[in-house]
Parts: structure tokens; C-alpha cells; sequence
């Protein structure tokens, strides 16, 4: 008779003292104490062979070792889903480490910065503003008239019925805004975000980046420009580098130009990217209209001075020959860590 009470306790001493280290430990464990064929079962059935008088003690010792079965289990079964097992495994401490993958910034972000570096070399300081504009900082003040074609619906986002409030169709907006806040001189670059309301192709977006720049004082000339122009394309594209200006008209220089560079591709013999012209576009350029001094209350007998500008997107598209601007905003991995060694 005492037998089988000491059995019983021998079990629930296993139990206690059991530390499944793996998932299939944990199976065994389940089958043995906790299973159809357990070793509970044949515990419960002894209870048969015992006197009336005992029965009572025995039924209480067995329940008592089936909740500390399903009580053990439940705290192993717990440990393990969280990775915090009270019998945890030691680690191989002679297994090889692994390579933690080297990240890199964006490639539109690599060239951002060095074009602010090479920039910031001469004196130029970045500025930032608003995405969302008025007409006055957007257009007007930039002596865009009413009819022109850029403040159609085709071509801007505009945020209210009356047109008054739009996402900035460039950064020449903050060009205002610090010409309005501050006497010259001013030499700025204005990096940043822009939207336009056009269908997204291997060629357009409906959202690039700008740089654009601006120095105002006595007596800046076309040459200043020109000269300042030259440096920013040699310093980014190869010593090597000519400029050539194009007249273009923009509503707020006068006068105005397209800025081409010598193509670095095919140093100037023709090919794909040139259009087998030997020269490539990379932005907009020419002397601040005096008008647009005057919308900011800057004396244009007084000051004078140049702006240009240019598509981050587009200047990275010819360092890189990257022939799609869909893959900038995709975020394929595959793509993106081909610049892990440009930073």
C-alpha cells in the first residue's frame, strides 16, 4: 500500500526537478506526464487497490501531482515562446561570426552633400523653407504673370479653390523669402523638395529636388556667374569639364540660360546620354530680374546679382548613368546598395 504513495511522490519529485532543454525534450515530457497513456493514468487507476480510509489522502496527492505536471509544463511551454526558457542552451562560443551588412545613405542624398560641399567652399550657405506655399512666395514675387502657363492645375498642386496655397514647384520660393528677411549680400544654396503635377516615367515625377542658388551685392556680373558655374561643374563632374551657356528665357532673370556640360561619358564623340551632341543640360541659369529685387524691396540700381538651378535627380542620373528616376523613390535593395562605396 505504501508502495504506491511512494511512487506517487517519486513522480512528482520528477516533475519538479524535470528541465526539457529543446523542443522535442518538451514533447517527451508532455507524452510521459501529461499524455493518454501517462504515467498518471496507471497512478489514478492504483488508486483502486487502496482502503476506503486512505483513498481521500491518495486522491489529494494525485491532484496535487497533475496540476504540478500541467503547471510545469505550461511555464517550460511559456520560457520557450519567448526565448527565455528557465533551461536555456549554452552557445557554440566557437562557431564563426557573420558580416553585418554595410548601410550607406541614399544615392540622391550623396550627391545633395557634395553638391552643398563644393557650394559651401565658396562661401555659399544653405537655407531651407516651407514646402507648402502661397502665390506670392511661389509665383508672383518671382515675376511669374497670371497667364503663365506654370500656374495651371497641369502643373502645380494647389491646396485651396482660390490657388492662393500649393506644394512649391521649386525652391526659388525661399530665394524670395530671404531676400525679404535679410540685406545683401546674400550668397545662399536652397536644397530641397518639389512637387509637379506630372505623369511619373523613366524621365519625370510627380516629387524630385532642387538646388538652387542665389547671390545678391555691388557690382555681381555674368561673368561671376559663369565663373561660379564652371567650378561647381569641374568640382563635380572632372576637371576636365566645359560649361557652355544657351539663351532660355525664365520669368524671373534677365537675361537667362540653359548651363550644358562637356559629356564626361563619351568625353565629347557622341553617345547615348548626349544624344551625340557632345554636351549635356544640367540646369537653368542667369542675372536676378530687377523686378523680382524689387517685389523683395532690394534697390535694383544698387544690387544686382545671379541665380541658378538644378535637378539633384538629374545630376545624379548622369554621375551614376542611371537611365530610370523611378528607381530613386522604389527603395529596391538591389539598387540601393550598389552605392555603399560612393559615400
Amino acid at each position: 500500500m505504501q508502495e504506491i504513495f511512494d511512487k506517487a511522490n517519486s513522480v512528482l519529485e520528477e516533475i519538479k526537478s524535470s528541465a526539457p532543454v529543446n523542443a522535442e525534450e518538451m514533447e517527451q515530457f508532455r507524452i510521459k506526464f501529461l499524455g493518454t497513456k501517462s504515467v498518471l493514468k496507471d497512478l489514478f487507476g492504483a488508486m483502486a487497490q487502496l482502503p476506503v480510509e486512505r483513498k481521500k489522502e491518495y486522491g489529494q496527492l494525485m491532484n496535487t501531482l497533475k496540476a504540478a505536471a500541467e503547471t510545469k509544463f505550461e511555464e517550460l511551454k511559456a520560457g520557450f515562446d519567448t526565448g527565455k526558457s528557465s533551461a536555456k542552451e549554452i552557445p557554440d562560443l566557437t562557431a564563426p561570426g557573420y558580416d553585418i551588412p554595410l548601410g550607406t545613405r541614399h544615392p540622391l542624398s550623396i550627391v545633395k552633400n557634395k553638391i552643398i560641399d563644393i557650394f559651401s567652399r565658396i562661401g555659399f550657405v544653405v537655407a531651407e523653407g516651407p514646402e507648402i506655399e502661397d502665390d506670392w512666395h511661389n509665383f508672383t514675387a518671382l515675376n511669374t504673370p497670371q497667364d503663365h502657363p506654370a500656374r495651371d492645375m497641369q502643373d502645380t498642386f494647389f491646396l485651396t479653390e482660390d490657388k492662393n496655397y500649393m506644394l512649391r514647384t521649386h525652391t526659388s520660393s525661399v530665394q524670395i523669402r530671404k531676400m525679404e528677411s535679410e540685406k545683401p549680400p546674400l550668397r545662399y544654396i536652397f536644397p530641397g523638395r518639389v512637387y509637379r503635377n506630372e505623369t511619373i516615367s523613366a524621365r519625370a515625377h510627380c516629387t524630385f529636388h532642387q538646388v538652387e542658388g542665389l547671390y545678391i551685392d555691388d557690382n555681381v556680373s555674368f561673368a561671376d556667374l559663369k565663373q561660379t558655374m564652371l567650378y561647381f561643374a569641374q568640382e563635380m563632374f572632372g576637371r576636365n569639364t566645359e560649361i557652355r551657356f544657351r539663351p532660355s528665357f525664365f520669368p524671373f532673370t534677365e537675361p537667362s540660360a540653359e548651363m550644358d556640360i562637356s559629356c564626361f561619358i563619351c568625353n565629347q564623340k557622341g553617345c547615348a546620354v548626349c544624344k551625340h551632341s557632345g554636351w549635356v543640360e544640367i540646369g537653368g541659369c542667369g542675372m536676378v530680374d530687377p523686378a523680382v529685387l524689387e517685389n523683395c524691396k532690394l534697390d535694383p540700381k544698387k544690387y544686382s546679382g545671379f541665380a541658378f538651378g538644378m535637378g539633384i535627380e538629374r545630376i545624379t542620373m548622369l554621375k551614376y548613368q542611371i537611365n530610370d528616376l523611378r528607381l530613386f523613390f522604389e527603395n529596391d535593395i538591389r539598387f540601393l546598395k550598389q552605392f555603399t562605396s560612393a559615400v
